[in-house]
């Protein structure tokens, strides 16, 4: 798995363990599955696959963390989410449906997109 290739799933775990992470410091396969709303069964063959690439390690054999390369992705994923929640709630779309469509973009929307919306919004919020 390269960062050119990794898929929406493998995004949308690598940001939960990054989201848990910052919420409760560790990391656990059952903390992930509560956040993603899968089974465990998912999460450790996921895990696996991101382990195989990578960008996820295990510690003591049950806490999981993000290597270098799986953080960036991680937290490449949660800015755009985050901006992209922000600029669609701030348009007056409301928060839970911001929060699913910001998901869905994000994994979408090209970097060179990201970059200038990203430059425009701030610049925007800036200048008010």
């Amino acid at each position: 798995m390269t960062p050119l290739t990794i898929r929406k799933s493998a995004e949308d775990y690598l940001e939960a363990i990054l989201i848990v992470q910052k919420r409760k410091g560790y990391v656990r396969s059952l903390d992930v599955s509560r956040q993603l709303g899968v089974s465990k069964p998912s999460v450790s063959a996921a895990v696996k696959q991101l382990m195989d690439g990578g960008y996820v390690a295990m510690e003591d054999g049950k806490l999981l963390s993000l290597t270098e390369s799986g953080k960036a992705v991680a937290e490449r994923i949660y800015e755009r989410h985050c901006v992209l929640k922000e600029i669609l709630t701030t348009v007056g779309i409301l928060p839970e449906t911001a929060e699913e469509e910001a998901c869905k973009i994000e994994h979408d929307i090209s970097d060179e997109s990201f970059r200038l919306l990203k430059k425009y919004w701030t610049e925007s919020q800036t200048a008010r």
